[in-house]
């Protein structure tokens, strides 16, 4: 588009073709003794090629995705150059974000905790992927309980942006904030209404309406009018209503202004704002004093965030039972706060830290011993499972020769289903039919098979066929000039027809961060 406004950078014209890996469960790995029907994953593997295998199943079916990416530090990459490091961290960001956004469901909403480092660079990208549109707004956590006084000026917050698919969707089904101590103390019930405590609201407007300019006589006769500038909130038809269902309070004496009760028992809670104070949601403090206690000090994690922070999110965009994604999952938190809160999820790490952190996190909520985070104020107990996945290795590997040859860690289901995810397909094997293998659009068919074909196997497929069926067969080999003689059925030869699509053989697409230092204590860095 002529005049587009975006983000250019190195590489950015070069595609990142993703191949589609299936996802294996480890069942060693995987917690069901207590839910045998879980649908709760943890998923070992490059977070890109995880996502690409779960686009098929989930694409629209996310309702909250958090993703806590790395900030891009000057140490991010071995060899340091400014230029090249932000094109490389936007270029493998931005594809992991194209698939994010096609898991998110209608109502859903995408929360990416980020820095003053990459926060713009970030903003631009997100508004180029997903449509400036679909902006709501940017959180400012405190993340910090203590000045911090290395710097000229110290780092006391991170944000949150956060985008949504449909804006009055979410706005519809988002969830308010419970009301504070604070708050709470503010409904009294001193004249004993029964239908509870209450506390009083104005009864004014802003401005000057002719409808709403009208006189209250208070029951002991004082007149109340308007002051200049200001009008009834309601028309008199409809303060008369409040009043005469006892809603309206001319305080203790009967000589104050009219207000409005409100009542305790109908306060939806508040509606959620920008700023979010580590008083409320936690600080870095408190994240890794809850890691240390899980995992002790000698193993813990770098940058974990605290659960509270987690819990607001998920509170704020989901309700029990819907399905919340965390793509770097890192220790766990994410999951281990939407277990407790009842909620279905899916976590993805690559590195080590999916064995010794994320599922070691779970194990101990599943078992109940982990006591910390919001443990308490979740009222968890304990329960629950998971189910672990490992990314299948690449489909096509090159032999001595450099020619392409299926990998010979494929056995025939692994196989059709590898193809079928290729090929968009759903393996799905008929129990009657064996060429009905995979389903893809309604009466069309994927069939995977490692031997030659001939016209005599073909004839007895094509037997089988109905007239309006359609069949895409893919194989190692077959007889010249069949792929050509039969209606409804197209011959593909594996590994020609996948070529094209993605790149093989590459283990992961690690975005390559290495983390800054680590500090036991918010002390500890503010002796730096």
């Amino acid at each position: 588009m002529a005049n587009k406004l975006e983000l250019t950078w190195y590489g950015k014209d070069e595609p990142i073709l993703v191949e589609p890996r299936l996802l294996i469960e480890n069942a060693a790995l995987s917690n069901t003794a207590a839910d045998s029907d879980t649908e709760n994953m943890l998923i070992h593997g490059d977070n890109l090629l995880a996502l690409k295998a779960l686009e098929s199943k989930y694409a629209g079916q996310v309702k909250c995705i958090y993703i806590d990416p790395p900030y891009n530090t000057g140490s991010a990459f071995e060899h340091y150059d400014d230029n090249l490091e932000h094109s490389q961290w936007l270029q493998l960001i931005r594809p992991r974000l194209e698939i994010l956004w096609r898991l998110l469901s209608e109502e859903g909403s995408l929360w990416i905790s980020i820095d003053d480092d990459e926060r713009d660079y970030l903003k631009v990208l997100c508004d180029e992927v997903f449509g400036r549109q679909h902006f709501l707004v940017s959180i400012v956590w405190q993340k910090r309980y203590s000045r911090e006084n290395r710097e000229s000026i110290g780092d006391s917050h991170e944000y949150i942006l956060i985008y949504v698919k449909d804006k009055e969707a979410f706005k519809a089904t988002r969830n308010f904030l419970p009301l504070t101590e604070k708050q709470l103390k503010a409904y009294k019930n001193p004249d004993n209404d029964p239908r509870g405590a209450w506390q009083s609201v104005s009864l004014l407007a802003q401005g000057y309406r002719p409808n709403q300019m009208y006189e209250i006589v208070a029951p002991n006769g004082k007149v109340h009018i308007p002051p200049e500038g200001r009008c009834w909130a309601v028309i008199e038809s409809e303060y008369e209503k409040t009043l005469a269902a006892g809603r309206v309070t001319f305080g203790s004496d009967g000589n104050g202004v009219p207000r409005r009760k409100n009542y305790l028992s109908d306060a939806k809670g508040l509606v959620p704002w920008t700023w979010w104070p580590q008083e409320e949601v936690g600080h870095t403090g408190e994240s890794k004093d809850e890691v240390n206690a899980l995992f002790g000090k000698d193993t813990s994690f770098d940058t974990p965030k605290p659960e509270r922070l987690i819990e607001r999110i998920i509170h704020i965009a989901t309700n029990p039972g819907d399905l919340v994604l965390d793509s770097f999952l890192g220790s766990g938190t994410t999951a281990a706060v939407a277990h407790k809160m009842g909620r279905r999820y899916i976590g993805i790490e690559m590195g080590e830290h999916a064995y010794t952190h994320c599922k070691v996190r779970l194990d101990k909520v599943i078992a109940g011993e982990d006591p910390g985070g919001i443990t308490k104020s979740a009222k968890w107990e304990k329960g629950g499972g998971y189910r672990f996945y490992e990314l299948a290795p690449t489909l096509i590997n090159r032999d001595a020769f450099g020619e392409y040859v299926i990998n010979e860690e494929y056995d025939a289901d692994m196989l059709a289903a590898g193809v079928a995810l290729h090929e968009g397909f759903t393996y799905h094997p008929d129990s009657n039919l064996f060429w009905k293998q995979s389903v893809g659009n309604e009466k069309s068919y994927l069939f995977v098979t490692t031997r030659h074909l001939n016209s005599q196997y073909l004839d007895v497929i094509k037997s089988g066929m109905e007239e309006d069926e359609y069949l895409i067969i893919a194989c190692c080999s077959y007889d010249k000039g069949i792929d050509r003689a039969y209606d409804h059925i197209t011959i593909k030869k594996i590994p020609q027809m996948l070529l094209e699509r993605c790149e093989f053989g590459k283990t992961d697409y690690n975005l390559n961060i290495v983390h800054p230092p680590v500090y036991e204590d918010e002390e500890e860095y503010d002796a730096e």
